[in-house]
């Protein structure tokens, strides 16, 4: 049987999706993705560069790279969240829904680490 993009309910090979919901939540996801797609790609490249970078100062200036990756985290966390915008292969592979979750729940992870890391230094652990 043939699968909904969106929800992954089986559905007959006549029809594309099983409802109408998910042909408009399907399209209002590709709409936003068009639409905030380049946005997201420069502040993703910015905070993962900036994460890198962290790393580097870490070995000259502990906190002021402590304190960079735990922000960089933190705001790749919150841009995760705004922007769930998973690869086409998770899309394909776990259709629409599931990969927005699972892309939720890396956002969240991200963000905690972040928050474990900011907690770590500010304590004076790191």
């Amino acid at each position: 049987m043939k699968r909904c993009p969106n929800c992954a309910k089986e559905i007959g090979y006549d029809t594309v999706f099983c409802c109408d919901k998910c042909l408009n939540e399907h399209n209002e996801f590709h709409q936003r993705r068009e639409r905030f797609q380049s946005v997201f790609s420069v502040f993703n490249g910015i905070f993962v560069l900036g994460i890198g970078i962290s790393i580097f100062l870490y070995s000259f200036v502990q906190d002021v790279g402590t304190f960079m990756g735990a922000g960089c985290l933190l705001l790749l966390g919150v841009l995760y969240t705004v922007f769930p915008f998973p690869a086409e292969v998770m899309i394909e592979r776990f259709k629409l829904r599931k990969a927005l979750f699972m892309t939720r729940i890396i956002a969240a992870v991200i963000f905690l680490i972040g928050v474990v890391v900011l907690v770590l230094a500010l304590l004076g652990i790191l």
